[in-house]
């Protein structure tokens, strides 16, 4: 008693058909198919990184010749 046979699904089937007809559940699927699409491709878009934030347009360039040039070496001052 508790099982649902093949012959269950295709008495349900006739009936929808009857009720709604063949062009109104192509229809549906049509839509059903649309929507998942639609789901599919916002999903897709939710997973691309963000846009890298912009550099600024004139960065700030440190001149490191001065900072790494060698010192001149001290004189020795000598006692006469």
């Amino acid at each position: 008693m508790g099982g649902v046979s093949i012959w269950h699904w295709i008495v349900v089937g006739v009936i929808v058909m009857l009720l709604f007809g063949r062009g109104k559940v192509s229809e549906l699927m049509g839509d059903v198919a649309k929507g998942i699409k639609s789901f599919k491709k916002g999903m897709a878009e939710d997973d691309t990184p963000p846009p890298a934030a912009q550099q600024p347009a004139d960065p700030k360039v440190i001149d490191q010749t001065a900072q790494t040039a060698s010192p001149q070496p001290a004189k020795a001052e000598t006692k006469a």
